[in-house]
């Protein structure tokens, strides 16, 4: 299980996301460029002294990101409010990579079209969107939860 994170705009919410996954022993895929300079100090606040515990890599760009699949059994699982399948009906594989777009422009088209799945939360009517590290968490929690795949 992996978490993809195409061109995240807010640092505070991948410094959330690098420390859930370092809690969770799972690894983050950051596709940038990213909306913030990547630093120790820019993520320092949410992260605080968890990225020596974090497995992280970090992709130039979308097709770096995609090249890398290639050597690993992986589907991308898309998180998108353009979906009709709810997270928590979807039958999720230990292999997967959970991928969630930018904050502020989502994925583009090539992207929805390149992912295996897509799925979304489900929200009250009138509501825009989840914050980020939210939905990240709600979708790992479940992912985790269904492939028995929780630190012990």
């Amino acid at each position: 299980m992996r978490v993809a994170l195409y061109q995240p705009d807010i640092a505070g919410n991948l410094g959330t996301i690098l420390r859930t996954c370092a809690c969770l022993q799972v690894s983050v895929d950051i596709i940038e460029p990213c909306g913030f300079p990547f630093s120790d100090r820019s993520l320092k606040r949410a992260g605080m002294d968890y990225f020596d515990h974090v497995q992280y890599t970090r992709h130039p760009d979308w097709d770096a990101f995609d090249a890398s699949l290639d050597s690993r059994p992986a589907r991308i699982i898309l998180f998108s409010s353009k979906a009709e399948t709810a997270f928590h009906e979807f039958e999720y594989q230990k292999d997967d990579v959970l991928l969630f777009g930018s904050e502020g422009t989502g994925v583009p088209q090539n992207i929805h079209d390149r992912a295996d799945e897509r799925v979304t939360i489900k929200m009250t009517t009138g509501m825009r969107s989840l914050n980020l590290a939210v939905s990240a968490g709600m979708a790992l929690g479940e992912a985790l939860k269904q492939t028995g795949q929780f630190p012990e």
